[in-house]
């Protein structure tokens, strides 16, 4: 491996740590690490990118079925759709783009540029809501919603999101479960785990007949991931539900900050 791999695979630990801790930032942290470290493009990137995540988010959600953390009925309605969207845009819409976009008659942008830019407004949009104090100061407490069509159709929404970025969506899931379906944040954060595993590695299945796959990159990655996502489950025991809720979306405002900035500036 050559040094900037390497590196790649030691960050890689923190993929794994945010995916414990917060049951996200998975694929906003792996996405620009895969870019901007080692240098791979970003349209295979958000393909490793799904695999390093679901690989990660699998063995996080097998703990999280343990503790029982994680809501079945959600994941059934919520994951099944948004399931179908990513295998499907990764399969068929992310292939038909072409590899310049034109914007205007002046202005035109890369494939790659456009995903990094929509991964960073998306991120910006959903931490917003997470720093935000709620309106309701019990809303852990509020009746869990598990109504098949509402959650279906925020399902097929986000995979869909999630398809084109190449992310886990763990950084949509996880707004939607606390906000829309009244899931305490730590079981929101197992429910994402489960709903992140299933749909990124399926999502992954798509890209194998259009990317070409270093194998050896991609399980070094995984492997060092898996080992962070054991930290940070065991420091998510230590920390209330409301200042997680806080942290994740600082977390994500930062990173799209800096991929807004790195992109354009």
């Amino acid at each position: 491996m050559e040094i900037f791999e390497i590196l790649g695979v030691v960050l890689a630990l923190l993929i794994g740590v945010s995916l414990g801790l917060i049951g996200s930032g998975g694929s906003i942290l792996t996405v620009p690490i895969l870019v901007y470290v080692v240098g791979i493009d970003p349209v295979l990137a958000t393909a490793y990118s799904l695999f390093i995540v679901g690989s990660t988010s699998l063995v996080g959600s097998v703990r999280n079925v343990l503790e029982g953390n994680v809501h079945f009925k959600i994941v059934l309605a919520f994951g099944i759709p948004s399931l179908i969207a990513v295998f499907l845009t990764r399969a068929e819409l992310v292939p038909l783009l072409p590899d310049t976009i034109v914007l205007s008659n002046q202005t035109e942008v890369s494939k790659s540029k456009l995903i990094m830019a929509l991964f960073a407004v998306v991120m910006f949009a959903a931490s917003s809501r997470m720093i935000r104090k709620p309106r309701h100061k019990n809303i852990a407490k509020q009746e869990i919603l598990t109504s098949f069509i509402p959650l279906a159709s925020q399902g097929l929404l986000i995979g869909t999101i999630s398809g084109l970025v190449g992310a886990g969506g763990g950084f949509l899931i996880i707004p939607t479960l606390v906000f829309f379906a009244n899931l305490p944040m730590k079981k929101a954060i197992g429910t994402s785990l489960t709903i992140i595993a299933c749909q990124s590695l399926i999502g992954f299945t798509g890209d194998l007949g259009h990317q070409e796959i270093d194998w050896k990159i991609l399980m070094s990655f995984t492997s060092v991931s898996i080992v962070g996502i054991f930290i940070g489950m065991r420091l998510s025991r230590k920390i209330m539900d409301k200042n997680l809720r806080v942290i994740f979306g600082w977390f994500i405002l930062s990173m799209s900050v800096y991929i807004i900035f790195k992109e354009f500036f």
